[in-house]
Formats: structure tokens, sequence, C-alpha cells
């Protein structure tokens, strides 16, 4: 007997008494998975066969293939489909804002993408060298010569080509064959060639685009079908530039009509893999130096095919239930005709290109997120390269230049001879005061005490206004100190994101003495005049514009508990019963943690009969689908390390580990995921962690069970009813003499 369940691209099967995991891997190693499969329509070697090879997603569409004489309406609709200018002119008055429609202004269309998903991606390609080697002419339409205009196709070619291989070598393989080409289309046969060959024909007049191909082993010619993304090369693009920099309407109307053309054309595929992307296509357009972006998405199901006229069909389908999204128009050659690849106008072409790669090829081996988060190591090996040392000078900290005796250019710095301006430095000593500006006032703290947490500093304050109340105090990077490509993505998220998450859990009402609770945040403000230009600008001094979070409240971390000896059975049932309570309230509105660690939890006593402990440091913080938890060898869940992201169980198995260090447990040396992940899976079975925790409480060792059930499973965690008993455990028992000395 078996069984296939889940309509979705991920199945699971039933076989021979086990569930099979078919992932696109698993689906061509099991050779009973194929045969199965098979009889539910699908081969292994359907979609190789059909347009090309490279790793595959064997998926259901989304969307069924037409049929019969629906097919036939697609390609009857495809033959009339044949002139840009027609779509163009029916458009005109939508992109335009010029319709008679009552109630009608111009569309504003969104962005592709954020300003913060290409930074990242700039973070992930941090030392992947691109190299466009034909160079792009600078004055192409300028000259009448058909050779720069010659010369700038095959420049176009030459830049995706070297796009598709650094992309595919960093996040996929750098082994495997790449599985794309490029080509040019001819407007009149809609042949593809090679510019050289095109060239060569003398077929240059006819070039209309360029596109990146699927490869087939069968058919070398290339199909509509076969586009994964279509470039165009047009004159204007950088001139017709608005004041939205957004291309002018005559170019964005092209665009339009070719990204109509490719999703009918995969729509009508007999891949799967094809058809099931027939509802969403990347454009670029270029000249020989701006490029934009335009993404389309959309059901061409939905276009009238029984209409008279075509370009009255698909310019109503356009209007009115596609979603066109257009990047601001941005510099990409330089010029020498060479690609500035780390600049923000070519960074949003390969994360283009990058998304309908993945789009054919299924999600990358090496994740964008994993590449990301090593810039922080990146940087500090940077910092070790140049010997940069930490001087503190007045209790400022800069870097300065070791003496090289290997390099006469560098010449040693005497700290003497150094000149401050004592305004240019962040002291922030015991007894300063802090000034912020929030949306309503300005608000003055001054500092109590100063705390370490590894690499950044926690300041406890307290308010002007009261001053016996105290809170913590958190400063992101300083503005003018750092650009963006450098700045402390461990500031960032303890600042800037730690606030928005905290912004979001109140204001969906999640408050309780176990989550910690925004008091304000805003920018600092310096002393003296600021000269900034524009309201929410910066001025040249340093602090200016520097990101303050405060909180509440404030308390000893669980790290300096145990390294001072403090955290005995009492504190860990206390800990565990907290930090589960404020689990549970995040996970009722959909928020995980992400990261819980020892120094993340904080014992408040704050005079009361009761300490209690807090769950702090937000800013890693799941709050959707997209967003990943950094990897720590230590207290990472199993599922993190090896998805990366986090399931149900995530935050509490995380929290067991917190307990088994804190109560004296020892983590062995880890210099890898596979150490951690193989430490985790013999500390389990063998039981040393329930065996640890069973000596503080015998809960907690049942608790401990519990969760190593759920690891790696989508089942969620009963959060009410362990709560419940470690109260029950906490009223009666305060567990056993433990011994911490370790």
């Amino acid at each position: 007997m078996f069984s296939v369940f889940a309509e979705d691209p991920e199945h699971f099967v039933h076989l021979r008494g086990r569930y099979w995991y078919c992932s696109p891997i698993h689906v061509r190693n099991f050779m009973d998975v194929h045969i199965i499969l098979a009889m539910f329509g699908w081969s292994p070697d359907q979609d190789r066969n059909s347009v090309g090879y490279g790793p595959k997603r064997p998926s259901v569409p989304s969307r069924v293939r037409p049929q019969g004489s629906s097919s036939s309406s697609y390609k009857d609709f495809l033959r009339k489909f044949v002139d840009s200018e027609i779509l163009t002119a029916k458009l005109e008055d939508w992109l335009s804002g010029t319709s008679n429609e009552s109630e009608f202004t111009k569309p504003i269309f969104d962005v592709p993408f954020e300003l913060g998903e290409l930074q990242n991606f700039d973070y992930a390609l941090e030392g992947v060298a691109f190299q466009q080697l034909i160079r792009m002419p600078s004055a192409v339409y300028a000259s009448t010569s058909d050779v720069v205009e010659a010369t700038a196709h095959l420049a176009i070619e030459d830049f995706l080509h070297a796009s598709v291989k650094g992309l595919w070598e960093t996040f996929w393989s750098y082994d495997e064959p790449v599985p794309f080409s490029v080509a040019c289309i001819h407007s009149t046969s809609s042949k593809f060639y090679p510019a050289e060959k095109a060239i060569a024909r003398g077929k240059l007049e006819g070039i209309c685009a360029t596109a990146i191909l699927l490869k087939n082993n069968k058919d070398y010619r290339g199909k509509w079908d076969q586009i994964i993304e279509l470039t165009l090369l047009r004159p204007d693009v950088g001139m017709s530039v608005q004041n939205d920099q957004r291309p002018s309407s005559s170019i964005l109307g092209e665009a339009l009509f070719f990204a109509v053309r490719v999703l009918l054309a995969r729509s009508l595929s007999k891949s799967t893999t094809v058809s099931h992307n027939a509802n969403c296509v990347f454009l670029l357009l270029v000249d020989s130096q701006y490029g934009g972006v335009v993404k389309v998405e959309g059901d061409v199901s939905k276009i009238d095919f029984d209409g008279s006229d075509v370009y009255e069909s698909a310019g109503k389908w356009i209007e009115k239930h596609a979603k066109v999204s257009v990047s601001p128009i941005d510099r990409i050659w330089n010029k020498l005709g060479n690609a500035n690849w780390g600049d923000i106008g070519t960074l949003q072409v390969l994360l283009a290109t990058f998304h309908c790669m993945v789009q054919f090829c299924g999600m990358p081996k090496h994740q964008l997120e994993d590449l990301a988060t090593g810039h922080s190591s990146r940087l500090q090996n940077r910092r070790t390269e140049r010997q940069l040392v930490d001087v503190h000078v007045n209790g400022a900290g800069l870097f300065q230049f070791q003496q090289r005796s290997r390099s006469p250019e560098i010449v040693e710095v005497h700290e003497e001879s150094l000149k401050l301006n004592s305004e240019e430095s962040l002291k922030l000593t015991k007894g300063s005061a802090v000034w912020m500006e929030d949306s309503e006032r300005q608000k003055g703290f001054e500092m109590v005490e100063i705390i370490s947490d590894e690499d950044v500093q926690i300041y406890i304050v307290t308010p002007m206004e009261e001053p016996g109340e105290k809170l913590m105090l958190y400063v992101g990077s300083i503005t003018s100190n750092l650009e963006s490509a450098w700045e402390d993505m461990d500031l960032w998220y303890q600042v800037q994101r730690q606030t928005k998450v905290l912004t979001v859990m109140k204001q969906r009402g999640l408050a309780s003495q176990y989550l910690p609770q925004i008091i304000a945040s805003g920018r600092m403000i310096h002393s003296g005049q600021c000269n900034k230009s524009v309201s929410g600008g910066i001025c040249s001094h340093p602090w200016c514009g520097t990101p303050i979070l405060v909180t509440s409240p404030v308390g000893e971390t669980v790290c300096n508990l145990r390294r001072n000896g403090l955290f005995g059975p009492e504190e860990a049932l206390r800990c565990c019963h907290d930090c589960l309570s404020a689990l549970a309230i995040a996970s009722s509105a959909g928020i995980r943690h992400g990261d819980v660690r020892p120094e993340n939890v904080i014992l408040v006593n704050d005079g009361g009969r009761h300490p209690f402990f807090c769950l702090i440091g937000w800013g890693h913080a799941v709050l959707e689908d997209r967003d990943r938890p950094p990897l720590n060898l230590l207290f990472s869940s199993t599922y993190a390390l090896q998805e990366g992201k986090l399931c149900a169980s995530s935050d509490a198995e995380s929290l067991i580990y917190l307990l088994y260090y804190s109560c004296g447990g020892e983590f062995p040396e880890m210099d890898s995921v596979e150490s951690a992940l193989y430490w985790r899976e013999q500390s389990l079975s063998k039981r040393v962690i329930q065996q640890k925790l069973g000596d503080i409480s015998a809960i907690l060792k049942a608790f401990a069970d519990y969760v190593d059930t759920l690891c790696r499973t989508p089942y969620p965690l009963n959060h009410d009813i362990w709560l419940r008993r470690l109260q029950r455990t906490i009223n009666e028992d305060h567990g056993k003499e433990i011994n911490t000395s370790n």
C-alpha cells in the first residue's frame, strides 16, 4: 500500500511502511518514488527532456496548463499579439494618468526590491568576482556607427553571462555547468541568435531584446518558454528618467508587451517547471550607462482571449489584473564601460537575475541569508589584516595603523600627535548625560552603569524626569563614522531591529513582566548647533542621528549569575517558567525570539518579594517567514542549524540548552555546524542533558524529554500545560542543590 498527500512542491510519500520526504534531491535518488510519482503523471525526465537541465523543483503547478480549445485560444492570441507600439498606445492614458475614467489617477508602481534586501544581497556577494570582458561603449547612440551598436549588444550578452555565471557559482555550484545561455531575439522571425552570429548575418537592426535562456539538450535553437529573463537595450532609458526616476511610458509599454508574451509562452509550455512560473517575469531596461528592473505578476488566464482586439484585452489585463513593479533607473556602467558591480543599479539587476534563477532551479545550496551573515566575520578579518588596533584616547576608541617594519610607507603615529576635538568623541561615561529626540519631544538620561555584552555595550540609565527609575539604553552605530556597507550589524539588530520588534509587540497588545517594554526610541542630540540641511537628516557631527533605544526592566544576565555561582535550582525553575511564559505570549502573535541565550535573559530584582526573569534581546526575532535567526553553535536549535530558520519548538530547545549550561553543564569544543549538530544528537540520545536537568528537578527533565520529541517537527509546543506544571513545582518544591562550580 502507498499514499501521496500534500498538494504542494514538497511531498510526503508513504512507502513500505515509512513516510519519505521528497525534496528535489530525494526525488532523483529513490527509484520507488519515481515509480509512484510516475503513476500520478510525473516523469523524472520530463522537465529535462522538454526544456533544459539543472536542479529542478518537481512540483504540482499552481495553475493548470491550458488544454484543447483553451490552448488554441492562447496560441491564436500570441499569433496576433506582435506589435508593441499598439499596446503602448493602448496604455498611454493609463501610464500618463490622463484617462477619462472617474477617480482615475496615475499608477504608482511599487519597487521590486527594498533597500534592505539590496544591502543584504550586497553583503552576500562580498568577495564575489564578476568580470565583464567586453566593455560597454559609452556613446552608443551618439554615433551612427554599426560597429559601436554591435559592440553594445556584445557587451550586454557578456554582462548577462558574467552575472549568471557569478551567481550560479556563488549560490548553487562551482563545479556543475551553468544551465543557462544568453542569446538575442530577432524581431521579424522571433528566432534566437548569439549576438556574434546575428551581426555576422547582417541582422543587427532586427535585434529587439537579449534573453537569458534555460538550456535545452534537444533543441539548441531556443524558444520563448525557455526565457527566464529578458533585457531591452534602448537608447533613451537614462535620458527618459522622470522626477520619480521611472522610465518613460514608451519604454515601459514595450516592456509590458514583452512581459505578456513571455508569460503566455510559459503558460503553454509542456514543462511543469516552466508553467509553474507563468505568473511572474522580470525584465531589464538598459542603455549604455543606466538600467532598471521591471517585474510583472499576474494570472494570464484572466485575459479576455475571446475579444476582437488582442491589444485591448492585454491592456485591460495589465491595468486590472497585473501587478507591475518598477525600480528606479540607476547607473550600471561607468565611462570606461565597466560595470559597477557593487553599486545599487547593478545590484538590483543582479538580484532580479538571482530571483529568475531561483524560479527555474529552485532554492540554492548556499542560502543568501547565510552568506550575508558572514559579513561581520569578514569585517573582523579585514581589521586583522590591516592590523587595526583599538587605541583609547580620553575614553574614546579610535583606530590607527601599527607600524610594520616591512612596509616603510606606513609611519608610526604617536598617540600624542593625534589632535582630537572632544566634541567628536563619543564619551558615554558614568554620570554623563544623553539627550534624545523622539516623535514627541526631547528626553534626557543620566548614565548610571555601563555593562558589556560580548562585542556591544548596554547602558543603565535613569531619566532626568524620574531620577529614581532605572532603564536600559542601547546605542546604535555612530552614523558619520561608518559607511553603509561597513555598518556593525550587531548594533543594527540590537537597536533599529529590536525597536521595530518591540513596537510591533506593543501594537499587538503583548505586555508582560517577562517581556521588555519599549520606553523611548529616537535619535541622539549633540551639544552645540546642528547644521543638518533637512528634517530627519544628519549633520557632520559624529553624534548626530545616532539611533537610541530605551527599554525596561533592568537586571543581571544569567551569564553573570552563572559566573558568580548565583544560578541555583530555584533560579533554574523560575527561569524556565518565566522564559517559557515570554515565548508563549510572543508565539500567540506569531513572533519567535530566535536568539535565546544566557546574555539575553536577565534576573530582575527591584526590591520586591519575588524576583523574576525577563527575556530580552528581541532584535533577531522572526516576524515573518523570510526572517532568519542568527546561528549560535551553543544555543541555536537543531532545526535552525540545519535549515537556517525556526520551527515551532526552536526557542524551547534553545531554552533547554541555556538551562543545561547555566546549571553547570559543559559544552565541548565546537568549531562548525556539523560538530554542533553531532553534539546535540549524542547528548539528547544518550540523555546527558536530561540527566543534568534531572539533578535539579524532575519537571525540568520531563520538559527536556518533551521538547526533544518535538525537535525538527512542525508540531506546536503546549505552553499552558507546562507553565502550570512548572508553577506548581515552584510553589511546592524549590529543587535540589546542584554543583555549579564547573
